[in-house]
């Protein structure tokens, strides 16, 4: 049992920003919603969060619009195996524990039963690009070996991937390759194995993956090799696999404002004037996760990007989700982003 789960306990009235403000505290990945006498009302899930991301909530939304209003909870004395048991079938990662009266106890997780996992998942980073937006800085080094924080991006990329379990990493490499293979060697040094795709010419962030020596045989999490993000990677993989998904983009908000009032009109007539509207939209960030079927859509050994991937599954009506991050995310592209990134980054403004 969790023994700080009251850390983690929201009213049903308290706006989504709180609840987020603890879920993140606490690394749990769920809020407990119980009311003024401590009786579960619902529980708020990362998933949950982000979905209602996608569909326009804000921040000062209810959390009781947003979570789930009937959690499966259990009495506190019930064997350790029959919980075990229990969240295995309903593949629960959280299961509130009540006492007789049904108030909540406690919270019993998955990972405090079966301990830390080591993912079979295999992760591609995509570490071949050229940087070009980055010269002069990569005349002499690849993009994703300049430094950021006192270390490479893309060591700390797979740091955080070592971090959280995984450890079957392949690292896409063409430009300066031999830097890079130098630098990381077999991954002996983070705990992982690291293997190599070489792209003999660009083949794209899918076409990449043809290379890959044999098929997953679970979904595949592949990831722009010149990204700094604090986002959860087990999170993005649940998501994927609650949706049902052929494919999960991550997606970042992006807010743009017109700077004048703009004019509606319904052929000559005024019907309306909005002044600075602001658009919202959702952009590609990068991160993707595949289930291992679709790997079998890619040309070999051709140039094929992500984006046309999506597209031709879009079209076969495959399910393709958009897990928006709503942690720290930025693409260091250009020198105004590693700029940034070098502020950010190594001073700690990185929540």
């Amino acid at each position: 049992m969790i023994p700080h789960w009251k850390d983690i306990v929201v009213s049903p009235d308290a706006p989504l920003e709180e609840a987020i403000s603890r879920i993140d505290a606490s690394g749990i990945q769920v809020a407990l919603v119980l009311s003024a006498d401590g009786r579960l009302e619902g529980m708020l899930t990362d998933g949950d969060i982000r979905r209602a991301i996608l569909r326009g909530q804000n921040l000062r939304t209810p959390t009781k619009e947003v979570m789930n209003p009937k959690p499966t909870a259990v009495l506190a004395l019930t064997p350790r195996e029959e919980m075990l048991a229990l969240m295995r079938r309903q593949v629960f990662h959280h299961l509130p524990l009540i006492d007789e009266s049904g108030r909540v106890v406690g919270l019993a997780t998955l990972d405090e039963f079966i301990g830390a996992v080591e993912r079979p998942n295999w992760v591609v980073l995509m570490a071949g690009g050229l940087g070009t937006r980055l010269h002069p800085l990569t005349e002499d080094c690849p993009k994703p070996l300049l430094s950021v924080g006192g270390k490479p991006i893309l060591e700390t990329i797979l740091q955080s991937f070592a971090e959280q379990g995984f450890k079957h990493i392949f690292l896409s490499v063409n430009y300066k390759a031999e830097m890079i293979r130098n630098y990381f060697g077999t991954g002996e040094k983070w705990g992982v194995q690291v293997h190599y795709l070489h792209e003999g010419s660009r083949l794209g962030t899918a076409g990449a993956l043809s290379l890959l020596p044999q098929a997953p045989t679970t979904p595949l999490i592949v990831m722009n090799g010149d990204l700094l993000t604090r986002a959860n990677f087990d999170g993005l993989l649940k998501f994927h696999a609650e949706h049902g998904a052929a494919a999960t983009m991550a997606v970042r908000e992006y807010d743009f404002q017109v700077p004048y009032g703009v004019v509606n009109l319904d052929k000559h007539r005024i019907t309306s004037i909005e002044e600075k509207p602001v658009h919202r939209f959702f952009v590609n960030a990068g991160i993707y996760v595949l289930s291992p079927d679709v790997l079998g859509r890619l040309p070999a050994k051709s140039f094929f990007d992500m984006p046309t991937l999506f597209e031709q599954l879009i079209g076969a009506r495959e399910t393709t989700v958009a897990y928006p991050l709503r942690e720290y995310w930025l693409d260091v592209g250009r020198l105004e982003e590693y700029e940034r990134a070098q502020r950010e980054w190594s001073g700690g403004d990185n929540d």
